[in-house]
């Protein structure tokens, strides 16, 4: 069952995820949706994607039952941003000295984190990077290009996933 998320209507940053009957709301890049993706601009990129992994705070969330292989988050997971650095897009450990994203962050929103294959597979410098679904802030406030949704909106989603799962930013 494929997931569809389309722009909100009045709203940029906000989108509407569906997912067979389900219509959920979500926040999306604060630049809305673009088809040319660039990294740091703040949108969402317009594409279909496949989930190629994901995490948990395995000290904060317990009980999640998805068909995804799921990784446990450590203090020493990073994701590397810096266009220039031979790791960029892809997941690095700590100490590392390039620009990059901590993935066990002190607030919620990698609780839960699906990497989407933006940029990954195929990957071009500066073309953008840590795509992922995650958790959504307090009241759906912008990401800075990733999809989010609320902590129940997860749990409801991640138990149908499967590896052949793909997401549609329209």
């Amino acid at each position: 069952m494929p997931i569809i998320v389309r722009a909100a209507p009045r709203a940029r940053s906000r989108a509407i995820l569906q997912f067979g009957p389900l219509r959920l709301q979500a926040a999306i890049g604060r630049s809305g949706i673009t088809a040319i993706k660039r990294e740091g601009d703040g949108a969402t990129p317009r594409a279909t994607m496949k989930f190629i992994s994901s995490y948990l705070r395995g000290d904060r969330i317990r009980g999640i039952a998805t068909a995804l292989p799921i990784r446990r988050l450590t203090k020493a997971m990073l994701w590397c941003d810096a266009p220039a650095h031979p790791a960029y897009n892809r997941p690095v450990r700590a100490p590392f000295a390039a620009s990059h994203e901590d993935l066990m962050r002190d607030d919620h929103l990698y609780d839960i984190c699906l990497v989407m294959d933006w940029n990954i597979s195929s990957r071009r410098r500066g073309c953008g990077s840590a795509i992922f679904l995650h958790l959504a802030r307090s009241g759906y406030r912008s990401t800075e290009g990733c999809i989010a949704v609320s902590a129940r909106d997860m749990r409801k989603i991640v138990a149908f996933l499967t590896k052949d799962t793909r997401i549609t930013v329209l």
